[in-house]
């Protein structure tokens, strides 16, 4: 068995939780009876408040549990990256799982495409404990994908899989982001490297429970805050440039006039001054 695991890669699955004990062991036992023989899976209890200590100490030398004090899903993902020592990189949140063969089917992608940086798989979407489709604008699309990404999110970090350098090339998750963090972080890898989709439904995306962050806090602001960041850069082609630019301005515009029906007249100004200044 030593020999097996010698002869593949290493990968790092990082799991960030946060008072999500209800769900947790069963994204946890996902991963380890993944039908990989070489994974390392690294939790972060991100300052969680109920019996997640307790039960993260049951698996013991199983997996590795990294605490912190409440700093956010992208400082745990970051934190779980930097303590890792996998070639390859596997995030999953804390209320999906996997099916048993989600690993073993990227790394038999990346052995028969050594120059591919990421992949992710298809996932089957579970809303309030039943199935539902997504919609035609949530498909994913494979390979150079920048553009298409631009309206909404089209990689879902429990689906993903990434070789290490790709955080030396195009930096961490962006702490300051409450959400869209993982928006943030798919613009600035996929204006240069395609996102490849493996059509397996792997990946059990779990949804519609009131603690998600997404029924929290504005995407549109976070990702207006993306958009400006990464215009800012200057690193993106000209193409690419006119295409941020028009997602930019209809976004301003979007939020700018839900802020004035909501009586916030000076936030509202601000953003309508700042999609038609770019």
């Amino acid at each position: 068995m030593k020999d097996i695991l010698m002869k593949q890669p290493l990968v790092s699955v990082i799991l960030p939780t946060y008072n999500r004990a209800w769900v947790l062991k069963t994204a946890i036992d996902s991963v380890l009876f993944q039908n990989y023989p070489n994974i390392e899976l690294i939790v972060i209890d991100d300052g969680s408040r109920d019996n997640t200590k307790e039960l993260l100490k049951g698996y013991k030398n199983q997996i590795k549990v990294l605490t912190q004090e409440n700093a956010g899903v992208s400082a745990a993902r970051n934190r779980g990256i930097e303590k890792s020592r996998g070639e390859f990189i596997a995030l999953l949140d804390s209320d999906d799982s996997w099916d048993k063969r989600k690993i073993s089917c990227q790394m038999d992608f990346f052995l028969a495409n050594p120059e591919a940086f990421i992949c992710q798989t298809q996932e089957v979407w579970i809303r309030n404990h039943k199935r539902v489709n997504p919609k035609v604008k949530h498909e994913k699309p494979s390979g150079m994908i920048f553009e298409q990404s631009l309206n909404l999110c089209l990689v879902s970090p429990s689906a993903v899989m990434m070789k290490r350098e790709i955080f030396e090339q195009k930096g961490y998750f962006n702490e300051e982001f409450l959400v869209c963090e993982d928006y943030d972080l798919w613009l600035r890898i996929s204006s240069t490297i395609p996102v490849f989709l493996i059509d397996k439904p792997y990946t059990i995306k779990n949804g519609g429970h009131k603690d998600q962050l997404s029924n929290l806090h504005s995407q549109d602001k976070f990702r207006i805050r993306s958009l400006k960041n990464l215009l800012d850069s200057n690193t993106l082609t000209e193409e690419q440039s006119l295409k941020a630019k028009k997602v930019f301005k209809k976004k301003c515009a979007i939020y700018s006039n839900g802020c004035i029906k909501r009586g916030r007249q000076d936030e509202g100004e601000y953003y309508l001054n700042l999609g038609q200044g770019i």
